[in-house]
């Protein structure tokens, strides 16, 4: 069983930078990858970025070159740092951990939810 907690959302003009991060508890050791996910109203939940504990990281093209992920594997926080915040990105925001005991099973974590508005 793996917990996620989430912090950093909130209210920001367009153009604006604001950070999330998430941290892990529980059986922690075993998870291989994290990130985060967003969903807006009437949308589906959709990947914003993942990093797994390779170094690999994935990012949505809407977020490329704005949004960067980084993953502390030793104290399993992830965080996400958005920069040029646009009206668009405006969602429900749900840190995302992969939790893999073994080389057959994985099993998929998530946070509660922040919410992220960016409206002038």
């Amino acid at each position: 069983q793996v917990q996620l907690v989430e912090s950093g959302g909130g209210l920001v003009q367009p153009g604006g930078s604001l950070r999330l991060s998430c941290a892990a508890s529980g059986s922690s050791d075993e998870i291989d990858a994290m990130g985060w996910y967003r969903q807006a109203p009437g949308k589906r939940r959709e990947l914003v970025a993942l990093e797994t504990s390779f170094g690999k990281r994935n990012y949505s093209d809407s977020v490329k070159g704005r949004f960067t992920i980084s993953v502390d594997y030793g104290k399993d926080i992830v965080y996400l740092q958005m920069n040029e915040l646009k009206p668009e990105d405006t969602a429900v925001y749900y840190c995302y951990a992969r939790w893999s005991p073994n080389f057959i099973n994985s099993y998929d974590y998530w946070g509660q939810g922040t919410q992220v508005t960016v409206a002038s």
